[in-house]
Parts: C-alpha cells; sequence; structure tokens
C-alpha cells in the first residue's frame, strides 16, 4: 500500500508543472554545460596546436641561426688561420654563440618532447650528434690554430671544416626539415581543429536547437495549448456562455487549476438558473399582483357603473309612482264635490305610492351604502293574485283617463310565486305603464296567468301583459332591452328607457325569462315565465348583473 501510494506521489511529481519546468531547467544547464565543457577542451586542442606551431617554428629559427652561426664560426677559423691572435676574439664570439643556440635548441627539444622518461627522440639524438661534430670541430680548430706553420695551420683547420661539413651538414639539414614539417604539421593541425571547431559549434548549435524544439513540443506547447484554452473559456464566459467548461487531462497544478475552473463555472451557471428563477418567480408574483390589481379595479369599475346604472334605474321606477300620485291628485281636483269614499281611495292611493318611493329610496341608501353596489332581492313565497290586483289598481287611473281598458284575469288564489314581491309587482306594474304610454292607439291592455313549460320542461307560470296597440317591429324587439333604447309608433315616446332593461335583470334574477311576441289579435304581448313555487330555486345577487349605480 505504501509502494503504491508512493508510486502514485512520485507519478504525479513528474506529471507536475514544476517538475517540468524544473526538468527543462536541467535540461538547458546540462546543454550549456556541455557546451562549454565542449568550447573549452576545443580552446584547450586550439592552444596545443598553436603552441605547438610555435614551439616548431622557434626551433626552426633556432637551427636556422645555428646554420648561420656555425657559417661565422667558419669564417672565424679561417681568418684565425693567418692571424690566430688577432681572430682569436672573434673566434670566441663564434664559438660562444654556437654553442648557445645548440644548448637553447636542445631545451627547446627537451620541452617540445611530451614526456622526458621515454627516451631522447629523434630531434634531440641529432642535436646530441651536431654537438658533439661541433665540440669535435671547436678541438680541431683550437688545435689548429696553435699550429706554427701557416699553411698548415690553413690545411688543418680547412680540413676540419669539411670534415665537419661533411659530419654535421646532413644532420643540421635533417633538423631544418623535421622542424619545417612540424610546423607545417602543426598547422595542418591548427586548420584541421579550426574546422572541427566550427563543425562542432554547428552541430552543437543543432543539437541544441533541436533540443530546444524537443522541449518545446514536450512542455511549452502544451502547457501554451491549455493556457490558450482557458482563455477561450474565461472570454466565453465572460460572454455570458457559463456551459463552457474544460477538458482537465493531465493531473497537474493546471489541472487543479482548470478543475477549480470548472467548479467556478458551475457554480455561476447554478446561481445563474436561482436568479432566473427568482426573476421569473418575481415576474409571476408581480403579474398575479398586477392581475389582481386589475380585477380588484374591474371590480372596482364595475361596482361604480352598478352604482351609477342602479339609480337611474331607480329614478325611472320613481316615475310611475309619481305620475299616479299626480294622477290622483288631478282627479280629486277636478272634482265638484269628493265623496269621502272617494277621498279616502284617493289618500289610500296616495300612500301606497309614497310608501313605493320610500322602499325605492331605501334601497337607493341601501345600495349606496353596501360594498357590492348591488339591489339585495328579498325572496318568499307570495300569492300571485293580490300582486297582480295591486300592480292593475296602481294604473286604473291612468287608464281611466286615456279611455283604455285594463283587465285582470285574476289567477286561482292558492297560486303562490317565489319571488322578491315589490320587485315582481314593480316590474309588472312598469310593464303596464309602458303599454300604455308606447301602445297608442290602444283600447285596451289584459294581464292573465298562464301555465306551462320552458324549453328545459320545467314547469312555469307565465304572466302575461297583452294590449291592442301599434304592436313592435320583431326587428325592434331584442334592442328594446337594452338600457336608454325607447320604443314607440314614431320612435320618440318620453322617457330614458330603462323600463324593460331594468325589468329583464329583475325577472332573470327571479330564475325566469322576458319575451316580447305579437299579440293574438295585433299588439304586444310581454311574457313573463317564472318557476312555479315548488320548482323555483332563484339565484343569489350577482355583482356582475345587478342594478348599478
Amino acid at each position: 500500500m505504501w509502494r503504491a501510494t508512493g508510486g502514485r506521489q512520485a507519478g504525479g511529481a513528474m506529471r507536475s508543472i514544476r517538475f517540468k519546468l524544473a526538468a527543462l531547467a536541467g535540461a538547458t544547464a546540462i546543454l550549456a554545460v556541455l557546451a562549454g565543457v565542449s568550447v573549452l577542451i576545443a580552446l584547450r586542442a586550439v592552444d596545443g596546436a598553436l603552441e605547438a606551431a610555435v614551439s616548431a617554428q622557434q626551433r626552426l629559427d633556432v637551427l636556422t641561426e645555428i646554420s648561420a652561426r656555425l657559417s661565422d664560426f667558419g669564417l672565424a677559423a679561417i681568418a684565425a688561420t693567418e692571424s690566430p691572435t688577432a681572430s682569436a676574439g672573434r673566434l670566441e664570439d663564434a664559438r660562444s654563440r654556437v654553442s648557445a643556440l645548440l644548448e637553447a635548441s636542445t631545451v627547446k627539444a627537451v620541452q617540445a618532447a611530451p614526456d622526458a622518461s621515454s627516451g631522447l627522440r629523434p630531434q634531440e639524438r641529432l642535436l646530441a650528434r651536431l654537438r658533439a661534430d661541433f665540440i669535435s670541430l671547436d678541438r680541431q680548430i683550437t688545435a689548429a690554430t696553435r699550429d706554427p706553420d701557416t699553411m698548415r695551420r690553413g690545411d688543418r683547420v680547412r680540413g676540419s671544416l669539411n670534415a665537419f661539413a661533411a659530419s654535421a651538414g646532413p644532420t643540421l639539414s635533417l633538423l631544418v626539415e623535421s622542424e619545417r614539417r612540424g610546423v607545417t604539421a602543426a598547422r595542418e593541425e591548427a586548420v584541421a581543429l579550426a574546422d572541427r571547431l566550427r563543425m562542432g559549434a554547428v552541430a552543437i548549435a543543432l543539437a541544441v536547437f533541436a533540443a530546444a524544439l524537443v522541449l518545446y513540443r514536450a512542455l511549452a506547447q502544451p502547457l501554451l495549448g491549455r493556457l490558450k484554452e482557458i482563455d477561450r473559456a474565461a472570454a466565453a464566459i465572460g460572454r455570458g456562455d457559463l456551459s463552457a467548461r474544460l477538458a482537465i487531462g493531465q493531473r497537474d497544478e493546471l489541472g487543479v487549476l482548470m478543475a477549480r475552473f470548472n467548479r467556478m463555472a458551475a457554480l455561476l451557471a447554478r446561481r445563474e438558473r436561482k436568479v432566473a428563477q427568482d426573476r421569473a418567480e418575481l415576474e409571476k408574483t408581480i403579474a398575479d399582483r398586477t392581475a389582481d390589481l386589475t380585477e380588484a379595479n374591474a371590480r372596482l369599475g364595475a361596482i361604480d357603473a352598478s352604482r351609477r346604472r342602479f339609480f337611474t334605474d331607480v329614478s325611472h321606477e320613481l316615475r310611475t309612482p309619481l305620475t299616479v300620485i299626480i294622477g290622483e291628485c288631478d282627479v280629486t281636483q277636478r272634482a265638484p264635490a269628493i265623496p269621502e269614499a272617494l277621498s279616502r281611495s284617493v289618500l289610500t292611493t296616495i300612500r301606497k305610492r309614497a310608501g313605493m318611493l320610500h322602499r325605492r329610496v331605501e334601497d337607493m341608501l341601501r345600495v349606496a351604502r353596501s360594498e357590492s353596489g348591488e339591489i339585495e332581492l328579498v325572496f318568499q313565497d307570495t300569492p300571485f293574485a293580490p300582486l297582480l290586483a295591486d300592480a292593475v289598481a296602481g294604473l286604473e287611473p291612468v287608464a281611466r283617463r286615456q279611455g283604455v281598458a285594463l283587465v285582470l284575469h285574476a289567477p286561482e288564489p292558492g297560486l303562490l310565486v317565489h319571488a322578491d314581491r315589490e320587485w315582481l309587482r314593480q316590474v309588472v306594474e312598469g310593464l303596464i305603464d309602458n303599454a300604455l304610454r308606447h301602445g297608442r292607439p290602444l283600447t285596451r291592455v289584459t294581464v292573465a296567468v298562464d301555465h306551462g313549460a320552458d324549453a328545459e320542461g320545467q314547469a312555469v307560470d307565465i304572466v302575461s301583459i297583452t294590449d291592442d296597440g301599434c304592436g313592435i317591429p320583431p326587428e325592434a324587439r331584442t334592442r328594446l332591452f337594452e338600457r336608454f333604447a325607447r320604443g314607440g309608433p314614431l320612435g320618440g315616446a318620453e322617457g330614458f328607457g330603462l323600463g324593460l332593461a331594468l325589468a329583464d335583470w329583475v325577472v332573470t334574477r327571479h330564475g325566469g325569462r322576458i319575451t316580447l311576441e305579437d299579440g293574438e289579435k295585433g299588439g304586444t304581448r310581454v311574457a313573463i315565465a317564472l318557476p312555479q313555487a315548488a320548482a323555483a330555486a332563484p339565484s343569489e345577487p350577482a355583482a356582475e348583473s345587478g342594478p348599478t349605480v
């Protein structure tokens, strides 16, 4: 287990960027050291070659100088044969120079030897022979110069010089030729070494370039590619593309950075989704609140419109009782003598109509104070006959003044209707009033109750108000149920056109239906179909359809 962990750690260390950079730096340092060592070796070799060439040239110069000094020694020896005393100094000087040059040449030859313990080199042996020959020549010249016979002295000197020339000449020539070959070889070696140095420099440069290229492709290029990928991903996130992710690849420091980058991008994406979700919820909440406010505003508008329509409708309904009251007062005023019975009847009628006005005013106040702005209907089982009788009785004076017979076919006494008595009576009375005002010319208005069934088969009681007037064209009947629509034979009757609209609403709230039809003998028949008391199930007042202010 420890070995596996250590192997993983070692492998991770080898994959780390720091290790790669250290390897890159180490490889670069090794290449630099190798290049430096190679240069030093080459420079040392060049120095050695140059030193060998210089040393060979110096030895050649010494040998050349020895040859010249030997010639001077020979000339001095010949001169000494003629005048030994006068030429002694010149001969000694020539001898010293030759001896010094031979000594110097020997020293240089020894210094040029690679190993002093390896024995004498050929140049050293030749120099030793040349030195021995010169010593022998010097002894012979010295001995010859002591000969008193001038002729013999001269022959001996010339003989010694010839013998030395025959013996030392080839040796000196070999030494000079050897040193010349050494100089040439040293120069050629220096040139060859310079060529090798140039080739080595080119090879080192190529090797360094190849190593740098390999290191770049192996280390720098992948690193730069991954950095470029990080840059592209960062730019994508900067543009708002939070789906950008990086391929981690190697588990090194840059891989750790890329993994953290991916976690950061994922966190930003989650936060962006959360912000978008919160924004959507906020927009939905605002939309819901706006819808609620719009709905509430619409309800308030409907309530306000209901209030206005209600007061308009009630003002219309107040006209009928006022008309009756005014009519009763006119009848009473025109009578020359008012019987007590008539006086009581008129006052009773006025009292009833005033009570109706009072109830309408109470309705107006109740609606004005209510939150819904609607009329509240009070439903109860009500006898049909008294309700219709009250409606007919209220308009009998008006009918008498117009010369119209107002006839009631009273229903059976036990017939009940589940209704708001006052509002249903007001509807019947309003329809009779419409017939008297708009049905001219007419002679008869009949109020009756029949029994039947509606389109769904439900049992209904049908209240009909029929006149024998001019009638209503079929195309105008639907329009008459609209508010402010007015009818009549010439379309110019007085009023606000609210009677049928209000009547239709009251009948609908009772679960019934009101229709306009042609009468059997001409004129108009208004039919109110109401559910019978046993089957009646009137709906509660609705804010959207009630009479409004």
